[in-house]
């Protein structure tokens, strides 16, 4: 027989027919492989069919470069299975499964955090990129396949609009990634929305650019684009109280929930100097902590980045200047924040240090191994800053987290801080939750006491909030809601479910102006109340955000449908407090 090139036809060796063989037999046991990983972690039809169409694309883009379906196989299968470990990874750590946006923000401190918290997975990691390049090599060899770039562009255009027509279909819901499966179809999912919202807003929302530089107040101006004070620049030489500032997690007025049995004086906690109690709208209900750090340290909201709040404070490090400890430091305080896990979680170091904090104390620098410790070990850890700070004569501004009462509530922690303890008679897990406010309320009283002993020629101002409230509130302020219900709640911002609280105490010291302190406030304005409760006078920025509290009555990103919002992100972005968003 002759073939097609006119050359005499010879039969192939049986060798090369065990291998033509063996190299099929590898590609299809590569592609049964990824679909065993699919099946194993994909539920439902929508799922599974959008993570195979994730899984053709993926194959499809690599057959363009590399023609062979054994190699385009292992290295999708490769990926796949990555995807899927980090993911699981991910939600072990967060709650959160992987989604686009961990792709479009890659920092060295999502690696570095990675490797803190697995110091072992180093070695692991380098032993499987070495052994990987022997493998693909084999399976090139005996790869006996090729696969036209044209029909590969055709099933990478077409497996790419279904996705794109399965995600607008049936949208992305808030909760999905917080499930902890489906890790292939969310990913390929949420990058149908993160481009969607990067091409109609970018990353944050704001106005669109004026002609000329917006003005933020009436007589406030500029030394510089970067640079934006007050008429008069903050006399550093007057003698100013120290601040702090204390992150109460997952703490609310548990009373405000229908039928709940409290202990006596319970919501005195919540109550400020002046005997009145206030109440905080977090960003945030029963989980992300970041979402208030980020209001309370830039005076901003999460809710300017849409869809990709979740990453606020990566999205924000090094690109957003304007902060409660930058306006303080222009003050003359030292800014010290004393943070409960590693820093390179959710780039938290580099955000706060953009935002004005001289010195950031994380985990690793307080030398304990886990965050959940009790609250008296991070007052010590205040009192410790705080007297390595003594001899420089400046006033100290710290920002300290409590995390006793982290979830879960299944579990009793620390039995032993409280002996007289007796439950008032609800369920074990909300009766938990109050015993670890009532530890709280006890360790401040002691940590005031200590302030007040150890500093009695020096004054301090105390602003205490909750950061949101606990998963668990969820249950409680709704008994018997259905899901579909609370999911609606949950998206409208219902203020039942994001109300917590913030109090003002002073050691030798009363508030100086209280009149940003409204009875009910949005988190954003905390830095602003702090500022005037301290004496501070505010800087262009924060008086034009007093405006719009004023204005707004205590609501920001909410007040006119997110307007005031948008138009204040511009403003700061004209002034260069806001770059590259």
């Amino acid at each position: 027989m002759i073939s097609r090139t006119g050359q005499p036809d010879v039969p192939k060796p049986q060798a090369s027919r065990w291998r033509y063989f063996a190299g099929v037999a590898c590609v299809i046991a590569l592609h049964l492989a990824a679909l065993y990983a699919l099946l194993s972690t994909e539920y439902g039809p929508f799922a599974i069919t959008l993570s195979l169409l994730a899984w053709i694309a993926a194959n499809s883009l690599i057959l363009i470069l590399l023609p062979r379906p054994g190699i385009a196989a292992a290295l999708s299968l490769m990926l796949t299975v990555v995807l899927i470990a980090i993911s699981r990874f991910k939600f072990d750590i967060l709650q959160l499964s992987v989604t686009f946006l961990d792709f479009l923000i890659i920092d060295r401190d999502t690696f570095s955090f990675l490797l803190s918290v697995f110091p072992k997975l180093r070695l692991p990691l380098i032993i499987a990129a070495i052994a990987a390049g022997p493998v693909l090599w084999l399976i090139w060899r005996t790869d006996p396949l090729r696969v036209s770039r044209k029909i590969s562009a055709g099933l990478l255009v077409g497996s790419s609009l279904a996705i794109t027509a399965m995600a607008i279909a049936v949208p992305e819901q808030p909760w999905e990634p917080f499930q902890g499966v489906n890790h292939i179809s969310n990913l390929s999912r949420s990058g149908v929305v993160a481009i969607s919202r990067l091409t109609s807003t970018g990353w944050i929302e704001a106005d669109p650019p004026a002609r000329g530089a917006l003005t933020l107040a009436p007589g406030a101006h500029a030394a510089a684009p970067a640079v934006l004070a007050a008429d008069k620049p903050c006399d550093t030489s007057v003698k100013r109280p120290h601040i702090i500032m204390l992150l109460d997690e997952s703490s609310f007025d548990v009373s405000a929930a229908p039928g709940i049995k409290v202990p006596a004086g319970y919501t005195d906690f919540f109550k400020s100097a002046d005997g009145k109690q206030r109440t905080m709208i977090a960003e945030a209900t029963g989980g992300p902590t970041w979402y208030t750090e980020f209001n309370v340290l830039t005076g901003l909201s999460v809710r300017s980045f849409g869809d990709l709040k979740f990453y606020a404070t990566r999205i924000a490090a090094g690109r957003v200047t304007r902060g409660l400890p930058q306006a303080l430091r222009n003050c003359g305080y030292k800014t010290v924040s004393l943070y409960p896990t590693y820093g390179d979680f959710l780039s938290a170091r580099a955000f706060q240090k953009a935002a004005g904090v001289d010195e950031f104390v994380d985990m690793a620098d307080m030398g304990v191994a886990e965050d959940m410790q009790p609250d008296t070990f991070y007052y010590d850890q205040a009192l410790k800053a705080l007297a390595r700070n003594q001899p420089q004569q400046s006033p100290v501004f710290m920002f300290v987290y409590l995390t006793a009462n982290h979830f879960p509530w299944t579990d009793v922690y620390r039995p032993d801080l409280t002996p007289d303890w007796t439950p008032p008679g609800n369920t074990a897990e909300t009766d938990e939750y109050i015993r670890r406010q009532m530890m709280t309320a006890h360790d401040y009283r002691a940590f005031r006491e200590r302030l007040q002993r150890d500093y009695p020629d020096q004054s301090f101002v105390i602003l205490r909030f909750g950061d949101h409230q606990p998963a668990i509130s969820q249950k409680l302020i709704e008994p018997g809601i259905d899901r579909a219900t609370l999911g609606k709640r949950l998206m409208a911002a219902d203020p039942r479910y994001y109300a917590t609280y913030y109090a003002i105490d002073g050691i030798n010291y009363s508030p100086a102006n209280p009149s940003s302190a409204l009875e009910t406030l949005d988190a954003a304005y905390i830095p602003l109340v702090l500022q005037e409760a301290a004496g501070i006078p505010l800087d262009a920025s924060f008086a034009e955000q007093k405006n719009i509290m004023l204005r707004c009555k205590g609501v920001f990103y909410g007040c006119k449908a997110g307007a005031e919002a948008k138009r204040f992100n511009r403003m700061l972005i004209d002034a260069g407090m806001i770059k590259g968003l």
